[in-house]
């Protein structure tokens, strides 16, 4: 894909529902509206949670591509990273680890349980949000190599911590939510994470951000899973 390609594919991205300047680059805004269909309703909080965390996880590709190219000398355009750190920012800070904060870190600390995991968790978000910060800061400048490999060193930390941050949410923390609560609980706990989504990104905000996600991937080559695939 050349570079105009590549160019009007991510101004695609920011158009999918709306877009923001910022540094000169067009960020997504993410669409406000107030129905969502009822397909995720029987969705369970961790179910959710960890699908959430799956987008992060091809966040983390994008940037790992990203970084890559670009060190292996490949001219790859900032919208890339701001768009990727954008998603993180609005998705990732914004709702999912504010809904774990608010709706699911408080019962583990009421019931006395991994109270301390819970503590490391929300201080690497506070540390999460501040490089994401940082990215964002840089990104327009990735062309040169100073804000370049400061945002690189900065991305390397953000996935470093990630992966086993939402490993160990999803492998300890999150099949021991069910436990701690009553079934009202339960199902009050994914009502109130549906009405967040559902505030935060109109109906069906999960899909939206999906295919934004897609588009990105698509354009830095890696939206084909068998990229993948050994080839030997």
């Amino acid at each position: 894909m050349n570079k105009a390609t590549s160019r009007r594919a991510l101004l695609h991205v920011g158009a999918l529902s709306g877009v923001v300047a910022a540094g000169g680059l067009a960020l997504p805004v993410l669409a406000r509206e107030t129905k969502k269909t009822g397909a995720d309703e029987a969705i369970s909080p961790p179910e959710d949670l960890m699908r959430e965390h799956a987008i992060l996880d091809r966040i983390l590709l994008v940037y790992e591509a990203g970084m890559r190219r670009a060190g292996q000398g490949e001219d790859i355009d900032p919208a890339i990273f701001e768009h990727s750190a954008g998603i993180v920012r609005d998705f990732i800070h914004d709702y999912h680890e504010k809904s774990e904060e608010e709706l699911i870190f408080p019962r583990f600390k009421t019931a006395g349980r991994m109270v301390e995991l819970v503590n490391v968790l929300v201080v690497q978000h506070g540390a999460g949000r501040k490089l994401t910060e940082r990215i964002l800061a840089a990104a327009p400048q990735a062309r040169n190599r100073e804000p370049r490999e400061a945002m690189g060193r900065d991305i390397q930390a953000f996935i470093a911590m990630y992966r086993p941050h939402a490993a160990r949410e999803a492998t300890d923390l999150f099949p021991t939510l069910r436990s701690l609560v009553t079934t009202d609980e339960y199902e009050g706990i994914a009502d109130d994470m549906e009405k967040r989504e559902r505030q935060a990104f109109g109906a069906d905000g999960f899909e939206k951000i999906t295919k934004k996600v897609a588009e990105i991937e698509t354009v830095i080559g890696i939206h084909d899973l068998d990229v993948f695939t050994p080839k030997s």
